[in-house]
């Protein structure tokens, strides 16, 4: 990724966790109070529960099959996305940094090329 489009990559991420409830781009949901939306009811919350975790799984097993580089890849992502030290921390902001470190250890604990006894057992 170039540096470039890594700023601005960084730029979103950060605007999105101070994101006000209609969202980060202001401009585009200045009317989002006129907006009919009901609240969410507990079938819907709970299905998109059980969505998160099915993509978490997905990408979990996807990741397991990532190279080395494109680990590292994620893991200097959420580097990046940690707050500058000019910055206050941003609570989701961190939670988010540790959820993709957390992301990269697992998918490198869930494929572990076979030893070469495994191999020979088969």
């Amino acid at each position: 990724m170039s540096e470039t489009g890594r700023a601005g990559a960084l730029s979103r991420w950060e605007d999105e966790g101070g994101a006000l409830p209609c969202g980060p781009q202001e401009a585009l949901a200045a009317d989002c109070e006129k907006w009919d939306i009901p609240p969410l009811s507990d079938a819907e919350i709970i299905q998109l529960r059980i969505r998160v975790i099915a993509l978490e799984n997905m990408v979990l097993g996807l990741l397991s099959r990532a190279s080395a580089d494109q680990l590292a890849a994620i893991e200097d992502m959420a580097d990046l996305i940690s707050p500058r030290a000019d910055a206050k921390p941003h609570p989701l902001t961190l939670h988010a940094a540790t959820q993709m470190e957390h992301f990269v250890e697992r998918a490198r604990r869930l494929y572990e090329p076979p030893s070469a006894d495994q191999s020979a057992a088969r």
